[in-house]
């Protein structure tokens, strides 16, 4: 059975957009882990590499990842690193398939700890079927990655692998033995606010006219926060979002927001303020604002804003809401992971769509059911929470668990894609 926190979690993802799903009859099945482990890493190859990348002759064309031997180089799939902080009692499973392979000839599969030299799991001819091994202790707490390689002559001779997940025991109700580390106090639920009280500063900014939110107790603990910019969408104000401007804060996120305009330099200067309060003896934030961690975001024309200015070097992700470019070149400005979010009964979802396929850096995109424009960011907020926590705070655990991998915690509020990762 899943632990109570996790199934709590799951099922305030999936009441976020209650209302909607009740007026057009969408229905879920939840359904527990065959056993107590926790999945740490999985992927099943349906959407491309995902977060493996490959060198020689691999394709993904039939759902699984196929090598295929060559004179000229030898295939091979590396996972991109896999955080282990908190857990213990590792595991690795896969499926995997060799055909045709000569004497001499063989598959390998590996592992390696902390990017340190690969230590061979598996070297077989002929094996198929479902494989299992329980990694050493040594790899507990750690950053493991994992490679599938063919030493074969011809394209004929190929390896299949599918299914790959990485676990760990269970404890703690299935959870991590500790808490994963960041840079924020950590929570076990981003769909319930976080640990600091909120304050609100509704005449701040350059202008006066913008919201500050932030942490009351800032700097507590020796914290400096996180900054997120958030750009409302058109007819709308910071008012209109409040709910989900404190539930970020509450998080330990310094977040700003105004109205917005289809040109970011607003956020330009929102963040020229920000720094200045940083180093403000009279500023409630003196000295507590991470500068170095900032986001911009925004719903609607908000996130058209922040394409225009998302090449400013101080930033480390941006945040898009049911706001795709009108000409589909938004992302040409991209330097960072972005997040897209939008919703299946959105008009703007085409839009998104096409900026996705136009996205060179790494992207994850849902289509949230049950969701029309107005409704995207508060159906979204929990998985911005996650993905501010993750790309803002440092809390790498989150990169497979709620992101990239199969069965990710939100891949079923809607249909999930990423890419070059």
């Amino acid at each position: 059975m899943p632990s109570p926190v996790s199934l709590r979690l799951r099922l305030r993802l999936l009441g976020a957009a209650t209302a909607c799903l009740i007026a057009t009859g969408v229905t879920g099945a939840i359904s527990g882990p065959a056993s107590a482990a926790t999945q740490v890493y999985g992927e099943n190859f349906s959407a491309g590499l995902g977060t493996f990348v490959s060198t020689g002759s691999v394709s993904t064309a039939t759902g699984a990842a196929r090598l295929s031997g060559s004179l000229l180089a030898d295939p091979s799939l590396t996972s991109a690193p896999i955080a282990l902080t908190g857990y213990s009692g590792i595991s690795l499973s896969y499926t995997r398939t060799a055909s045709g392979l000569d004497l001499g000839e063989a598959f390998t599969v590996a592992y390696s700890v902390d990017a340190g030299a690969f230590t061979t799991l598996e070297s077989s001819r002929t094996a198929s079927g479902s494989a299992s091994f329980q990694l050493p202790s040594s790899v507990d707490g750690r950053t493991v990655r994992l490679r599938f390689s063919l030493d074969a002559s011809s394209a004929l001779e190929t390896l299949t692998v599918d299914d790959v997940l990485v676990q760990a025991a269970g404890g703690g109700g299935g959870g991590p033995t500790d808490p994963p580390g960041g840079t924020l106090p950590p929570v076990t639920d981003v769909t319930a606010p976080g640990p600091y009280a909120v304050t609100i500063d509704t005449t701040a900014g350059p202008g006066n006219d913008g919201w500050l939110v932030y942490p009351a107790n800032a700097g507590q603990n020796g914290v400096n926060h996180p900054v997120l910019v958030w750009g409302p969408g058109a007819g709308s104000d910071p008012a209109a979002y409040e709910d989900m401007l404190r539930q970020w804060a509450s998080h330990g996120f310094v977040v700003y927001s105004e109205v917005s305009s289809s040109s970011g330099d607003y956020m330009l200067d929102a963040l020229d303020w920000i720094e200045g309060q940083n180093v403000s003896p009279s500023s409630p934030l003196y000295q507590d604002i991470d500068t170095s961690e900032v986001a911009f975001g925004g719903h609607s024309r908000g996130s058209i804003g922040t394409f225009d200015v998302a090449d400013d070097p101080r930033l480390e992700t941006t945040i898009h809401v049911a706001g795709g470019s009108f000409d589909g070149n938004g992302p040409d400005n991209l330097r960072n992971p972005a997040l897209y979010i939008g919703g299946d009964d959105d008009f703007a979802t085409a839009n998104v769509e096409r900026d996705y396929a136009n996205t060179d850096v790494p992207v994850w995109f849902n289509v949230l059911n049950g969701t029309d424009h107005v409704a995207a960011t508060r159906n979204g907020q929990h998985i911005i929470t996650a993905w501010l926590r993750w790309h803002l705070a440092d809390e790498e655990f989150r990169r497979t668990q709620d992101f990239l991998r199969s069965g990710c915690t939100f891949c079923g509020l809607g249909e999930t894609q990423y890419k070059n990762w």
